[in-house]
């Protein structure tokens, strides 16, 4: 293909679909590209959209460095209710009485989620315990103690309020949990809460308006292999 160096190395930027997991995806333009060498730089949960980035080739060694970039998020919570998973992978609880929850203690809740902090990942997450990924184990009904993890949280700001729904925009350091920060933001409202929607719209200096959809970049992949048949 003229237009990509696959072997080489190259950065992709998808917007990943809905209900998608990430290696979905990595497997999908495997497939598409015939190339083994490829791999992405930073999970999304299937239930979240949004920047992944993937990279082929020798392009693959800088993985690390792009995992390792600040992230920017834009959600939804929806507070008065939990899930187990913390989003709407599982079933959410019966509503609780939200009436004493005004801006002003949603603003003091977002104060303290400010600079860094401490928060314990999900059971329903990717993490690897004994040798096997927590989120198995919370399918089978197994209680893991999952040790807290330092993370920063640069920006969390409020983009509108819309009881029991709260949009947010977050920028925050590698291995941050929106799920948690969410938890856990609930949590201190005394309503509980979880997410409803996550879009990821930044790593690093890539922003997912320069990202392809996942049709529209196979539509290039095929239309640069039928030019290559022809000629």
């Amino acid at each position: 293909m003229n237009s990509f160096d696959f072997l080489e190395g190259e950065v992709l930027l998808i917007d990943k679909p809905y209900t998608w997991t990430s290696f979905d995806v990595v497997k999908k333009i495997r497939n598409a590209i015939r190339i083994k060498k490829i791999g992405h730089a930073g999970t999304l949960d299937p239930l979240a959209t949004g920047l992944l980035i993937l990279c082929t080739g020798k392009m693959t060694k800088q993985i690390d460095t792009f995992m390792g970039q600040e992230k920017e998020y834009e959600g939804k919570m929806i507070i008065g209710q939990t899930t187990p998973s913390h989003d709407l992978e599982t079933e959410v609880s019966e509503a609780q009485d939200i009436h004493l929850i005004d801006e002003t203690a949603i603003m003091e809740q977002v104060s303290t989620f400010l600079g860094e902090i401490e928060q314990i990942p999900p059971m329903h997450s990717a993490i690897k315990v004994d040798g096997e990924r927590v989120y198995k184990k919370a399918r089978r009904g197994e209680e893991i103690l999952l040790k807290p993890r330092k993370v920063s949280i640069s920006e969390f700001t409020i983009t509108a309020i819309d009881l029991p729904e709260i949009s947010f925009k977050i920028v925050c350091t590698k291995g941050t949990y929106i799920r948690s920060l969410v938890r856990d933001f609930g949590t201190g409202l005394g309503v509980g809460a979880y997410l409803s929607a996550l879009r990821r719209t930044r790593i690093g200096n890539f922003n997912i308006e320069s990202a392809h959809t996942l049709p529209a970049f196979m539509s290039v992949i095929e239309a640069e292999r039928t030019k290559n048949d022809i000629t």
